[in-house]
Formats: structure tokens, sequence, C-alpha cells
């Protein structure tokens, strides 16, 4: 089979080519050129699509001896993501750029051209399984496991895409890589987001969306507590930053409860006001047969994952939570598992639009 190894210049995707050529495969190697500048991406321990990744990936094409090519892809990943990501904080939602980015650049863009290119697959580093049975499922590297990421993917898609490292943990990744004589075996893993070069979240969307002062108010009383610069600097269960002016009353610390844009304001509570048991969400993509099905859900990257009964109707999916949870956000992702022997199998993911307490609506 003819098939596309992306090469982010990590270790995990470096070993996810040399095990697809070593399976058989007729694999060529590509990284994709995500930065309009790639100087104001991330570099060394914290990186992520830099020039110097772009060479760590052709170093490891030529270990494992496949052709090696880097696409642009500047445009389509600042339109579909780095927009999008702006777009949704200021719609006072939180967004995943990870996950956007495997819908709309690796698993889309990148896979049409592939496709058109006459390439069978595509290939990537990520830690989950994809079995013969075309079930995606956990990796069995649960500390490393990314089939959260990889849910918004559809059936199509899933057909087309081979995840080589499912069945390993990340040292025997390591272990393989220096085997094998890559130089990047020994890389630290990319974190935080790769297009905000400092880290600094806030001021990466202060920079694109301006100041924009609203106030900071109770959720119990309405009383206003404080004020902020941008009600996009906050996010569902946030405690750190607030710079409220007014202590609360109890002397108990508070979070943001909701956010809305319409009157810029940030609604803030006791830690027990965050929880949730019905989450409803939009843009389903569901694998399973049934509309109605008990399982287990997560809420969003590397949180907690809940019992949870789901349906799904009319462009939309609700689930009711068998126990509350807390810091239910907006934009993020609701993926849906069914437990497994041989590894939790993702049965479909969905946008969150809302989270409320059952009380509330009865």
């Amino acid at each position: 089979m003819r098939v596309l190894a992306a090469m982010s210049g990590g270790v995990d995707s470096a070993v996810a080519a040399a095990r697809a050529r070593e399976a058989g495969h007729d694999v060529t190697g590509v990284h994709l050129a995500l930065a309009r500048n790639p100087q104001t991406f991330r570099t060394g321990a914290r990186g992520c699509c830099t020039l110097e990744d772009s060479r760590d990936a052709r170093r490891a094409a030529d270990v494992i001896g496949i052709p090696f090519y880097v696409w642009d892809m500047a445009e389509e990943f600042h339109d579909s993501v780095v927009d999008d990501f702006v777009n949704e904080y200021a719609a006072g939602r939180t967004p995943n750029p990870c996950l956007r980015c495997n819908e709309k650049i690796k698993f889309a863009a990148v896979l049409d051209r592939a496709v058109a290119l006459g390439f069978d697959a595509v290939v990537t580093g990520h830690h989950a399984r994809l079995g013969g049975d075309g079930l995606l499922r956990r990796s069995v590297d649960l500390a490393k496991d990314q089939s959260y990421v990889l849910a918004v993917l559809t059936r199509d898609q899933l057909d087309r895409a081979m995840f080589p490292l499912g069945d390993s943990t990340k040292e025997q990744v390591r272990a393989e890589a220096a085997a094998r004589g890559l130089a990047v075996a020994d890389k630290p893993d990319s974190h935080d987001i790769c297009f905000i070069s400092d880290g600094d979240t806030r001021g990466f969307l202060e920079s694109r969306l301006g100041s924009a002062p609203g106030d900071i108010v109770d959720g119990r009383t309405g009383e206003k507590l404080g004020t902020h610069n941008g009600a996009y600097g906050f996010t569902i269960g946030q405690r750190k930053g607030l710079d409220l002016r007014v202590p609360a009353a109890d002397g108990r610390p508070r979070y943001v409860l909701s956010i809305t844009p319409v009157n810029n304001t940030v609604t803030v509570g006791p830690r027990e006001d965050l929880e949730v048991d019905v989450v409803t969400a939009t843009r389903p993509i569901w694998h399973e047969i049934s509309a109605d099905v008990s399982c287990e859900v997560q809420l969003r990257a590397h949180g907690e994952v809940v019992g949870a009964s789901v349906s799904v109707a009319d462009g939309g999916l609700t689930a009711r939570l068998t126990s509350p949870a807390r810091g239910v956000a907006a934009g993020q992702a609701i993926v849906a598992y069914r437990p497994d022997p041989d590894g939790d199998v993702v049965l479909g993911s969905a946008t969150i639009t809302a989270g409320s307490r059952a009380s509330a609506n009865a």
C-alpha cells in the first residue's frame, strides 16, 4: 500500500513512519509547514511545526530511507485553526486547536491532497489504536492516549488512517527510536499551543481582539466583584487571574461559571456551582447505529471519564451524566467511549454547547 507519513519532527511520527515502511508499505514522508513566519512558533523543548522540527523530520526520513517533502499549508492552518481559535474565544467558547488541526488539516486538507496524488492512507504518530475491525480505540499508554482529539474524524477519514503506535507505550517508542538510530529518540514532547510562541494565550488573543473592559459578577447575587480587559481571556472553571476587588462573603475561592460575550460579562461563583449533569452538544460524528446508548464520556482533553446516557437526534447530542462533572466548557469536545477489554472504543464525538443541572431544567 502506498502511504503518506506525516512527520512532525518528533519521535512518535518518526517511529510511526519507520514501522509503516517495515510493514512493507511504500512510504513517503511529508512535513507540514504551518507557520506563516516559523520564528513566531515555539522552539526547542516546547516546539512544534518549527524550522528545527522540519530539519529533524528530514534527518529521520533519511535514516528510515524514505522520500521526504515539505508541504506549505500555512494558509490553510491559519484559516482553519488559528482564526477558528480566535473566533471561538471571542464567542465565549474554549476551543481545542489540536483537535481542529487533526480535523481540518491532517485528515482533511492533507488527506485530500494525498488521495489526489495516489496515496492510499495517511500515517501519523498519534497514540491511538485502529484495528482491522475499523474501530478507534484508546492507546495502551493511557497517559499518552490521543483518541480524544481523533474522535472528530469521520468514518471515511478513519478508513484512510494508520496509527502504528497504539500498542506501544511512550517509553517503548523512545527505546525503538534509539535502536533505529533516530536522533529524535530523546527529543522532548511538544506542549501547549504551537502558534503562541511565548505561551501567553490571553496576550495573543488581546493582540487580535483588542482590549474590551467588562464586569466580573457574582453568579448568585449579581454583585459586581471586579473588572476584566476582555471576556475572551477566561474559560469555564478558571480560578487564577480573576483579580477580584471585592472578596467573597464566605471567604472561599471563586471560579468562572459562564462567559457572556453579548454584554462582555464574566460570571463567577463557588466551586460547587460548576457542577453539571446534563451536557448538550452539536455537530455529532457518531459511529454507532443506535441513537441512544449507555457509555462513558470524556469532556476535555486528559479530563476525567464519567458514565452517561447519550442520545443523538436532530443534529444534536445530549448526555445525561451519572455523576456531576465540573469545568464543562462550550467549544470543547464530548467524546463517548464503550468500555472494552481490548481498549475503550470511540463511539463518537460532538462539540459542547452547554452544561446544566437536571434539577434546573425540571
